[in-house]
């Protein structure tokens, strides 16, 4: 139980990270950008595929201003036009060399964005292309007091690194040419029916793994009640049994450690803080592997000697054969993983961790009745609407948001998430779930489940096929949520509603 113990409180540490759904966008919508008539366009992503010397080489992708005509959404309806190099290079001035619909590069320079636009559309540019002066890419807004933003030709940001490239192909006097669309993202990828497939399989495999447990448990308790002595009953009954069960201080001391975690990341996200959380992630994903392979194998009858043959290891206590037989596999799997985790199907390693470790939380962590359940869900509803939403009138940004998409980071995204590549999106990318979106549904419907078996309640009397009913017509909308309208809807829009079906049964307590 030891051991037990401190694998939980190194699984509470990873996974206090944010639960939230998100689609790895590079651009996101900026409610504080002005907008008015001629200065209202959505951010988009482009699409920049170049041709030098009528060879096709590379792909760049840049962003669209608030100004500006829009661009083609299909790559056949966009036109491949000529580029030429600004001449001087901020186009802040007419340009000395005459254009005829090429698209213009320029620089950042310092005059505003819109009075680039309007110098490069009189000289007769097709488009204009702006390098930054960062890697990054900038969102091109109108400024307060310009009027002249009726400006007829698209206006796109380069990253540095790509404008670079492209100036340094003109000065060779290469032939460069390039293409500017931008293709929409598919309203719904047949990434989130998986995605949600993963969840729900994922709570429908740990909620019948915890009924079952607790059954046996209460099996053989019953058992020493009937044939041992009271004293060897109160010996045994004071031992561990293994299970966490969270008290209502617990629920509350959740949002509190949440929230400063949540703080901490968003504050110090770099490179090595992702560093850190991979190491985390991984040992609780090695000891959650461990712990299903263990109890899978454990039900053959060839493993089933070995599962229960133990040797006394220094510092881990009495430890199984079995457990000993498949520790290596799962440690080289979780470093293999680590290592390769920026590869292009690194993710199936990361959603097998992760779901192995759900799994075992939810094997280990439980609520004892529905009063902790409703404080808990309660509690991380209120959590996630302050970090969603309110937060943003104090950091001017969303924190949750900002933590999950990985910013300042120089990665994709933190590890405690489960992904899925988004196959049909032309921008490729991947849709991901955070643990705490399966995590805290899941302590509530196994906790049903628990309490039908032992109350012996079939299914269809019992509360779990609701409860699950609930989860499966609601968890579609939930993951989709953010693809339709460019927000997650946090976790807690999900439980409250769970927790009210639930409400007028909170007096119940579970049969140990």
């Amino acid at each position: 139980m030891d051991s037990q113990r401190s694998l939980y409180a190194v699984l509470v540490f990873i996974l206090l990270s944010p639960s939230l759904a998100s689609a790895g966008d590079i651009v996101h919508q900026d409610d504080e950008a002005p907008q008015r008539p001629g200065c209202a366009n959505n951010f988009v992503l482009v699409k920049v595929p170049t041709w030098i010397d009528d060879e096709e080489v590379i792909e760049y992708v840049g962003v669209g201003a608030r100004f500006g005509q829009t661009l083609e959404s299909k790559e056949k309806h966009a036109n491949q036009s000529k580029l030429a190099l600004a001449d001087p290079p901020d186009c802040c001035t007419r340009p000395k060399n005459k254009l005829t619909g090429e698209v213009i590069l320029v620089h950042r320079g310092n005059c505003s964005f819109t009075t680039k636009a309007n110098v490069a559309e009189d000289a007769g540019a097709s488009a204009i292309l702006i390098i930054n002066n960062r890697t990054e890419l900038f969102k091109m807004v109108c400024e307060a007091n310009q009027t002249d933003v009726d400006i007829r030709i698209p206006a796109v940001m380069l990253p540095q690194d790509a404008g670079a490239n492209l100036e340094k192909s003109l000065k060779n006097n290469s032939l460069v040419s390039v293409q500017l669309y931008s293709p929409k993202r598919p309203e719904v990828d047949i990434a989130e029916v998986f995605l949600w497939l993963m969840a729900v399989g994922t709570i429908l495999c740990a909620s019948y793994w915890s009924a079952w447990s607790a059954r046996e448990s209460a099996i053989e308790q019953d058992k020493l009640l009937k044939d041992a002595s009271d004293e060897f009953i109160h010996t045994e009954g004071s031992g561990s049994s293994g299970v966490v069960y969270i008290n209502t201080a617990s629920a509350v001391l959740f949002v509190v450690i949440a929230s400063c975690f949540l703080v901490l990341l968003y504050e110090f996200m770099s490179h090595w803080f992702v560093e850190v959380l991979v190491v985390l992630f991984c040992i609780g994903g090695v000891e959650g592997l461990q712990t299903c392979l263990v109890a899978l194998l454990s039900c053959f009858r060839w493993f089933e000697h070995a599962g229960q043959s133990f040797v006394k290891v220094p510092f881990f206590g009495a430890v199984s054969y079995l457990t000993l037989a498949v520790s290596p596999f799962c440690i080289a799997f979780a470093v293999v993983w680590a290592v390769f985790r920026s590869i292009s199907f690194a993710w199936i390693g990361q959603d097998i961790l992760g779901i192995a470790l759900i799994i075992t939380v939810l094997q280990i962590v439980r609520i004892p009745n529905l009063k902790v359940g409703t404080v808990l869900l309660s509690c991380a509803f209120l959590y996630d609407i302050f970090w969603v939403f309110v937060s943003k009138w104090w950091f001017h940004e969303s924190v949750m948001i900002v933590v999950a998409r990985g910013d300042k980071s120089g990665e994709d995204g933190i590890p405690m998430l489960l992904k899925f590549p988004r196959m049909y999106d032309p921008w490729g990318g991947y849709s991901v779930i955070g643990f705490g979106d399966i995590l805290l549904p899941g302590l509530l419907i196994a906790f049903s489940l628990r309490y039908d078996w032992l109350a012996k309640r079939n299914l269809r009397a019992g509360y779990f096929l609701w409860a699950m009913t609930c989860l499966w017509f609601r968890s579609p909308h939930h993951i989709c949520g953010f693809e339709l309208d460019g927000w997650t809807r946090p976790t807690g829009f999900t439980l409250h509603c769970s927790v009210h079906t639930w409400h007028l049964s909170d007096t119940w307590k579970e049969k140990r």
